[in-house]
């Protein structure tokens, strides 16, 4: 089992830890924060269990956008997040900066920013409402950005289904 862990991390962190750089943004601290493959499988299952549950129970304050929107948002960080348990938060930084997903992250951070300042800041309903709805359009670019081909799929289905000639 930790030797099947072993290499679940290693395939998803992309190598062994040692090639790490030391000049890095958390190079130094790696060291003293590493965890066993079994603890950080058990801290991305809390990460997502408890985003996911934000998430959920977030609808039960629907009719309530700024209640909402928060509880929303940092459900949605969680679980974005969660992931970095398992592939550290080097390889998670360089995954969301790649090139071929900067802009969707670029996005996805902004809304999210966005919904929290109409929410927290502004406390206006429909553009925290209006941000809300971008940040779910920006997460579902940006996590198909991991799909080979599944924007270009989604880009091409969007226009067959809106394209108005006959």
């Amino acid at each position: 089992m930790m030797d099947a862990l072993t290499r679940l991390h290693r395939a998803l962190a992309g190598g062994d830890d040692e090639e790490q750089p030391e000049d890095s943004i958390l190079g130094d601290t790696e060291g003293l924060c590493a965890l066993s493959p079994v603890q950080r499988v058990y801290g991305f299952a809390a990460c997502l269990v408890s985003g996911l549950a934000l998430m959920i129970l977030s609808l039960l304050v629907f009719v309530r956008p700024i209640k909402f929107a928060v509880m929303f948002t940092f459900g949605n960080i969680l679980a974005v997040g969660s992931t970095a348990f398992l592939m550290g938060p080097n390889q998670q930084l360089r995954m969301m900066l790649d090139p071929v997903r900067v802009y969707a992250t670029a996005i996805y951070v902004g809304f999210v920013v966005l919904a929290l300042f109409f929410a927290l800041w502004i406390h206006s309903k429909l553009l925290t409402l209006i941000a809300i709805i971008c940040e779910i359009c920006a997460l579902f670019w940006y996590s198909l950005s991991y799909i080979p081909f599944a924007r270009r799929m989604v880009s091409d289905l969007m226009v067959k289904l809106c394209d108005t000639e006959l």
